[in-house]
């Protein structure tokens, strides 16, 4: 079970993670999760171009290793990345160190200071270590394009019915989502710049000081 729109409650429990944008302007924020996939990304990178528009996509480190050319092409299209752990850990489930390094490990790939846990299950403790080198970014629309049992219209109404301006909205560009998101992603792209949107990247947070990927110092074990 998944909530397609983030709760205020939930977004309460960890005020410091940005969940969704303050917008006046007609403004949202795609992101892709799990690339870069040969089969996929360059794919998703074309039905951007069209509108020219700019996505923020949350990288695996594994992938990035794998497929480095994909990966610089989604950096030379203008669009931002972001660390999206080296295995796709589920922070509940990992112990802290193990996480951690997974974390830094992937870093070595992603050269951002954005952050998505895998799954967006991360323990407090994991966060309150992360918060100080990432800005952690989550999200306020889930479009449930990895649910086989979801159709690809159900998909795209999860997004087109709850987006409003300033919301990040989560799509992945892996091989399992990839039927459901060769439906949604063009028709969404297309309606929602019909509406007067734009599509920008999720801005990266002023306080640079604590946001050192680079720079993380060696983990402690206590």
């Amino acid at each position: 079970m998944y909530l397609v729109r983030t709760p205020r409650i939930i977004q309460s429990l960890f005020p410091r993670f940005t969940w969704r944008l303050p917008e006046n302007d007609k403004v949202i924020h795609l992101t892709f999760d799990d690339g870069p996939i040969p089969e996929v990304t360059p794919w998703v990178l074309e039905q951007l171009e069209r509108y020219d528009a700019r996505a923020t996509f949350f990288c695996v480190g594994h992938n990035v290793e794998k497929h480095p050319d994909i990966y610089q092409q989604v950096v030379e299209a203008g669009h931002l990345t972001g660390n999206h752990t080296y295995n796709h850990l589920d922070g509940w489930t990992t112990d802290n160190m193990t996480y951690l390094r997974n974390v830094r490990k992937a870093a070595r790939m992603v050269n951002s200071n954005l952050f998505r846990p895998p799954y967006g299950r991360i323990l407090p403790s994991q966060a309150h270590f992360l918060q100080r080198h990432y800005q952690v970014v989550m999200w306020d629309v889930l479009s449930g394009d990895f649910d086989p049992d979801l159709s690809p219209a159900s998909c795209l109404a999860n997004v087109l019915d709850n987006v409003r301006p300033g919301s990040i909205v989560v799509m992945h560009d892996s091989l399992k989502s990839f039927e459901t998101l060769k439906f949604v992603l063009p028709r969404l792209l297309a309606e929602l710049d019909a509406q007067g949107y734009r599509f920008e990247v999720v801005p990266q947070a002023v306080e640079a000081e604590e946001l050192v990927p680079q720079g993380m110092p060696a983990l402690q074990t206590a």
